[in-house]
Formats: structure tokens, sequence, C-alpha cells
């Protein structure tokens, strides 16, 4: 199919952030002109996530205003780049939190397979372009971006559940690969939200012992569905000694200013390996000793590169790994969002244009 021309005089809509202070309304802005490498995506569905929150807050720093947020989209194909070969028009395509990276070979980071860790590299939105262009996300009906950083999504995969996949689920992904999780292996699960419970559902699938922490006593129920073996209740002191080093990997996907640390390395067995993938506002407390005692570490993890992303797409629609999620159309995305900042969402919204 011939890719159709694209006015270069013409505007995205979406809903953005003008400041930290008030709720998204409806802005437009004229894209970066589409280059030899990139394509211009229709958006049909993008999951609301927790970093949009925190950049609408200006929670993680400054956000440059305007911003449309936005990191989980699915939609089509509908105009490329005279180089680009890997996708047509009328692909059905995903986008996560990456926009772009040089992916050259003399790039220390990505030539080791680390494009997130590029120097070069830009994230969806509130993150400019070398050119200076700031980068806008999904809450809008297109979206332009390098074709290195468009997915295609499996024939298997419904395009609504494919949204959080693109965020939550390579982000929880990522660090099973890295760390070559496997079965038999005892993995924990904090904070059973958007991507604690597709967590669970990666490390059930890889054969992996699941153990899920949470402070809900009503989410007990729902874990096991979502393949946990054991369910630890964090306010119940018999239950949290029950699990006392008990892990070999802990996956804390909790933003909660309360995370008791203490309690969470206790969890961990010799040689055990914490890894966070939220970020909250605010900085850790931990005792050093208690990680120490134990040879424990405590890692961080980012998003996940091209490479991840692509063997998690693969292995979602393999094993049918899927987000619970609850729809609204793309114009109450507020509504959505406030959804989300009352913990009222089992367990991911997404809008749909």
């Amino acid at each position: 199919m011939t890719a159709p021309t694209i006015s270069e005089s013409r505007m995205i809509s979406g809903y953005a952030a003008l400041s930290n202070s008030q709720p998204l309304v409806p802005w437009q802005y004229k894209p970066r002109p589409l280059g030899p490498n990139d394509i211009e995506i229709k958006i049909d569905h993008c999951g609301i996530c927790g970093s949009d929150i925190h950049n609408i807050d200006s929670g993680w720093g400054p956000t440059q205003y305007p911003v449309i947020v936005g990191h989980e989209i699915v939609g089509q194909v509908v105009a490329k780049g005279a180089e680009v070969q890997e996708h047509s028009v009328g692909d059905l395509v995903g986008v996560g939190a990456q926009a772009f990276a040089c992916l050259k070979p003399d790039c220390n980071k990505c030539q080791r397979g680390h494009d997130v860790q590029c120097p070069r590299m830009v994230l969806t939105y509130n993150m400019p372009y070398p050119d200076g262009v700031p980068a806008q996300g999904g809450y809008a009906d297109a979206i332009r971006i390098d074709a290195n950083y468009a997915f295609r999504i499996p024939a298997t995969i419904d395009p609504h559940e494919a949204a959080p996949l693109l965020c939550a689920g390579v982000t929880v992904f990522t660090p099973m690969l890295h760390y070559k999780m496997k079965a038999g292996d005892r993995v924990g699960v904090v904070g059973i939200g958007g991507l604690g419970h597709l967590a669970v559902q990666f490390a059930k699938a890889l054969g992996t012992n699941v153990t899920a922490f949470t402070t809900s006593e009503t989410k007990r129920e729902e874990c096991v569905k979502l393949g946990a073996t054991q369910v630890v209740n964090l306010r119940d002191t018999d239950q949290s000694q029950a699990a006392s080093e008990s892990l070999d990997y802990l996956i804390v996907t909790t933003s909660s200013v309360h995370t008791d640390w203490s309690q969470l390395t206790s969890f961990m067995d010799v040689y055990g390996q914490i890894i966070l993938l939220a970020a909250p506002e605010t900085e850790l407390k931990l005792m050093p000793f208690s990680l120490i005692a134990k040879n424990v570490g405590i890692v961080g993890s980012l998003i996940g590169g091209v490479k991840e992303m692509r063997v998690m797409l693969a292995f979602a629609a393999e094993h049918n790994i899927r987000p619970w999620i609850e729809t609204l159309p793309m114009d109450q995305c507020n509504e959505g969002i406030q959804r989300v900042r009352d913990g009222k969402v089992r367990y991911r919204v997404v809008l749909s244009n």
C-alpha cells in the first residue's frame, strides 16, 4: 500500500496538562516533520500509567508544560518515511515509553543492547528531541515516532489489551529476562496494581513460585486468579513473619511513600535481589545492615528496549498474559486519571478514540 501524503501544516489534537493544578484540556500542536525513519500513527487506544500522573503533577521534577502524556499507545500506521522498511500503512502497532534512541554501532550503550540508556534517547513525552522540539504522547488522535520504537501487535492480542503491555508489561518483564528467572525460583511481587498484576502473570508463566504481597485483603482472590501461589497481607504480622527469608527476587511496583523497607528486606533469602520498578516521590529509607547481613542487593530497572519489547509481546501472546482493564473514551481522560488517583482501578484504564 502506498503511503498517503500527510500535510505538514496539519495539527495533532489531544488533551494536555497546562500546569500541575488543573485538569487536562483540549490542546493542539504542530508535529515535527515526518522524517525518513519516522511513521505517523492514528491512535486508537492509550493506557493510563502511573508515570503519566507523576508527570502531570511535576512529581519527579519540573514538567515542561504544556504536555500530552500517555505512553501505552496502540494504533494504525497512516504514513511513513521513505526509509521505513519494517512497517506498512495499515499495520497495527504499539508504542511504549521510549520514542527514540540513536541505535548506532558506535554508541556504547546501543551497541550493547542498552538503548534505554542511550545518551540520545527520547521519552515519549516531556522530553525534547535533539532539535529541541518537545515530544508529545498518546492522549491524542495521532503521534509521530521513530519507526524503530513502534512494534507490531500480535494478532492474538486484542488492541485494547495490548496497550498496557507496552509500558507496564515490558517494565515488569525486562528484569525477569535480565536475571533469567526460571522454574523453581521464588519471586515476590509487592503492589498488585497496574504493574504488579502483570508481574504476577509473567512470573507464573516462567514457572516461578509467585508470592503476591498486598495491603488489601480484597485482592487475595484476584491474586490467586492471576497466578500467585501465596498471598501475603503486609498488614498481618503473622503472615509477614511466615514469609521471612522466603524469596530469591522481590519485584517492587508500589510507589507508596509508606513502604516499610525493613519489612521488605526481611522477605529476602541469602543473595536475594530486590528489584525496584516504581519511583516514589521521596527518598528510600532502610538500614544498610538489613542488606549486608544476608548479602541482599537492591537494584533498579527502567523500562525495556527494542529487544525486550519484542520478546515480551511474543511471550505475552504465547502464554495468554493479558492486563485486566477498564475502558473509557479519550475525552473522559480526566475521569480515568481520577480513578487511578483514588485507587479504584482493577487494574489499568485504557482510553479509546
